[in-house]
């Protein structure tokens, strides 16, 4: 039996997330309203959260907005993710599994990382054109990397025991992987994809920007040249709504995927 001052903290903690969200967005809308009524700020520099609100209600309703740029931007996400999911687990268990590899190719990766993104974007425009192959490159390029280093770091973790388990069964090398080495490493690829998706949704969006004529990125940028600015606002709380609705589909993954995992039990455990 657990002990009741327990039981209680974990009661606090379950209702935490339903009273302190709402709090939070109460007093941002208070200050948001202060700040408004306080210095006289222009409307075409911050709108007001009423003025928003109408706007982002118009913008969930209408069924172009989702028909066209949200979809554009989904499928771009969604194409650049899988990309990157295919290259970064590829060369993360290569990484992994071979030092001499890991010293050669880890020096061009991290340099593709550490290049700035947005000098990349119009080399990928001239390269893809304006359509959606150059958003889909550049939310690849842009999340590949922590899947990849995730994959790497979870073959290096194996457990020796799990490697001579392999070895003193003769175990062959394709069975080693689908038994042994990617269910062990595949929390690690999953923790990877939680951050690789943020990535390629930023990668995708950030394209939209430099070019195309579709997408969130693209309506937020038109939405800026017309002067929209209630309009502007609206779509960048869209955007966050999309990122955080494709974040949290990947985190639901988990619980599917890798219910045995100790990190998976002690947020069912929590739960209860």
């Amino acid at each position: 039996m657990k002990p009741p001052g327990r039981n209680w903290r974990r009661a606090i903690d379950r209702s935490l997330v339903w009273w302190s969200t709402p709090l939070v967005l109460v007093l941002l809308y208070l200050i948001w309203k202060a700040y408004i009524a306080i210095t006289g700020v222009s409307p075409f520099v911050l709108p007001g959260p009423a003025a928003v609100f109408e706007a982002l209600k118009e913008q969930v309703t209408d069924p172009y907005i989702w028909k066209v740029h949200v979809w554009a931007t989904f499928t771009e996400t969604l194409w650049g993710l899988g990309i990157a999911i295919v290259i970064g687990v590829t060369l993360g268990f290569l990484i992994g599994k071979s030092r001499v590899l890991a010293r050669v190719l880890k020096p061009f990766i991290v340099a593709t990382q550490v290049t700035p993104k947005v000098a990349l974007a119009p080399l990928f425009v001239l390269w893809f054109g304006f359509g959606p192959g150059s958003k889909i490159a550049l939310a690849a390029i842009v999340s590949f990397f922590p899947i990849m280093t995730n994959t790497a770091f979870g073959i290096q973790s194996l457990p020796r025991s799990l490697r001579e388990m392999g070895t003193s069964v003769g175990a062959r090398t394709w069975y080693r992987f689908g038994r042994i080495e990617l269910p062990y490493t595949l929390a690690y690829i999953l923790a990877g994809l939680e951050v690789a998706i943020v990535l390629a949704t930023i990668g995708a969006i950030v394209g939209e920007y430099l070019g195309g004529d579709k997408g969130l990125g693209r309506y937020a940028l038109n939405l800026q040249n017309n002067l929209q600015i209630d309009m502007l606002f609206g779509s960048i709380v869209l955007m966050a709504a999309y990122g955080l609705v494709l974040y949290g589909i990947v985190v639901a993954l988990k619980y599917f995927l890798i219910p045995w995992h100790e990190s998976v039990r002690v947020l069912r455990e929590d739960q209860i």
